[in-house]
């Protein structure tokens, strides 16, 4: 990356301005040992979220909800998000999260499990917006349990599209940028989807469905 690539990608990340519900958010995700999206993914989040006027969305990788937090800054007063996380204590942050956002409790739903075992269990073209956040091998179970969700118009996001730029790097193959590299071919080639990478955080691959 250039140098002047560099100082627009720190500028664009640092620009935006996170409120004390998100900063105690990314707290527990420090104290919980458990990355956050960063600055710019969570703006990017809510003005998606904002975007799509999406009611039904579903997380993969729940955190300590910063991401969570962020998607429901920008979606309707009506809008429910299921978030799916193996770790009770990750969703047990979240709560709090969404608590000090002051989220209803009927907004969102937080399901404890393996999202492999999980995403199979909700209904077919039930939902607006689906972001993906989890373990990176499973990713393309992920993916294409997720565009079995989508709804005509529906939005895919997967964070960590980009793996710190190994994908960009035809040296690099290990296991996670291979997996990454497949994922974004395959639903560059799926003819039921548009598709974008952005370079936002550490990559953002998105995809609507037709």
């Amino acid at each position: 990356m250039s140098a002047e690539k560099s100082a627009s990608w720190s500028y664009a990340e640092q620009l935006p301005t996170e409120d004390e519900v998100l900063l105690r958010a990314r707290e527990r995700s420090h104290e919980l040992g458990v990355p956050a999206v960063s600055t710019g993914v969570a703006a990017t989040l809510t003005v998606l979220a904002a975007a799509s006027k999406a009611q039904t969305v579903v997380e993969v990788g729940t955190g300590a909800g910063v991401s969570g937090v962020a998607l429901l800054a920008g979606l309707p007063g009506t809008a429910v998000l299921t978030t799916i996380d193996v770790d009770v204590d990750h969703l047990k942050a979240a709560r709090e999260s969404f608590a000090d956002a002051g989220v209803a409790t009927n907004r969102t739903r937080t399901i404890s499990g393996r999202a492999s075992q999980v995403l199979p269990r909700l209904t077919d073209g039930a939902y607006d917006l689906v972001f993906i956040d989890a373990d990176k091998p499973s990713t393309p179970t992920y993916v294409e349990q997720a565009t079995r969700l989508l709804k005509p118009a529906g939005l895919l996001i997967v964070n960590n599209a980009l793996n710190h730029d190994k994908v960009a790097n035809p040296a690099a193959r290990d296991e996670v940028t291979t997996v990454m590299r497949r994922v974004e071919r395959t639903l560059r080639e799926d003819e039921r989807l548009h598709t974008a990478l952005l370079s936002t955080g550490d990559g953002l691959l998105l995809a609507v469905r037709r």
